[in-house]
């Protein structure tokens, strides 16, 4: 697949100030400065498409766009930023939960990992709720081309030991680089093989 057009919609403070759409939704979520709008620019290779930041927390609401008119990407607030407030990182994770509980239009969630870290706990809590509330997701590995293929290859395999400790199976993961565009082919070859899924 690729895309020809995409287009910023709406920012909304809360799930019930989305877009009423019926078109298949895919969010992005990670903690903070994970490379989230990075990647999303780079899926789109629209450079300036979704604000990027050298600070951590930059994005705040859940933001919709529209990808050649037939589906949506959403990019979410990240998690986990702990210079945030309290009451403000109190009410991005309900924003966040609000969201994946009851957008109904939500197909999958992309749950970004930086692949230069060991296994962090917000992010484990996260995946651990989306398993418990039966949320559809996967994992992309962000950031690879900032380690060798060997050094890449153990932290991701090191990851997927830590959860089959209490997952029965995988999600899909991606591995991805925002710099030189790997895992481009791959997220959006899923993506379209969902968005035929749904249509069937």
């Amino acid at each position: 697949m690729q895309i020809h057009s995409a287009q910023f919609v709406i920012s909304s403070p809360d799930v019930m100030q989305c877009p009423q759409s019926r078109l298949p939704e895919y969010a992005f979520i990670g903690r903070s400065n994970v490379g989230k709008s990075s990647l999303i620019n780079m899926l789109c290779r629209q450079p300036q498409l979704a604000k990027t930041g050298q600070k951590p927390g930059k994005t705040l609401l859940i933001n919709h766009f529209i990808i050649d008119g037939t589906w949506h990407l959403v990019d979410l607030p990240g998690y986990g930023y702990a210079q945030a407030g309290k009451a403000q990182r109190e009410r991005l994770r309900k924003m966040i939960e609000r969201y994946c509980l009851l957008r109904e239009a939500l197909v999958s969630l992309f749950v970004l990992i930086d692949c230069r870290l060991a296994p962090q706990t917000a992010d484990l809590e996260f995946i651990q709720w989306l398993g418990e509330n039966e949320i559809p997701f996967s994992l992309v590995f962000t950031k690879a081309d900032k380690l060798g293929r060997v050094r890449l290859a153990e932290n991701i395999e090191a990851y997927k030991q830590q959860l089959l400790e209490s997952w029965e199976e995988l999600p899909p993961i991606f591995v991805t680089s925002a710099e030189s565009g790997l895992g481009r082919d791959e997220l959006l070859e899923y993506i379209d093989q969902l968005n035929h899924a749904d249509l069937g």
